[in-house]
């Protein structure tokens, strides 16, 4: 009796692991504004940035992020490309509008790491 119960209940977690496994790689979970971020996620991947580095631009704030290194970065955007700020003086808030360097690239061009200028 033991060895039937043990087997029904090693099927029913083959199938839940099974089924969790098989729409985790295709995606089928994913909510009609996952599956748009997705697809502007990769046309990012596709197009140029529309930054060079070495260029100063500005741009409004849009939320904070911290840095693996413990670091409080900004998350700016120019023309929905994606610039992380470095160096952010303290009191600074989401919405304020910042000047900003840009250093460099992800490896796929993704997005930017920047320096901090000034407040614009």
């Amino acid at each position: 009796m033991l060895g039937a119960a043990s087997l029904i209940l090693g099927a029913i977690v083959t199938v839940v692991f099974g089924s969790w496994l098989i729409r985790r790689f295709r995606g089928g979970n994913r909510s009609a504004d996952e599956g748009e971020s997705w697809d502007h996620h990769r046309k990012a991947q596709e197009r140029e940035p529309p930054v060079e580095v070495g260029d100063v631009h500005e741009s409004a704030v849009f939320e904070f992020s911290d840095h693996h290194s413990g670091e409080r970065n900004a998350v700016c955007k120019v023309e929905g490309f994606v610039v992380f700020v470095e160096d952010l003086p303290p009191g600074l808030e989401a919405t304020d509008v910042i000047r900003f360097k840009i250093l460099s690239f992800n490896r796929g061009h993704t997005s930017a790491t920047a320096t901090y200028v000034e407040r614009a």
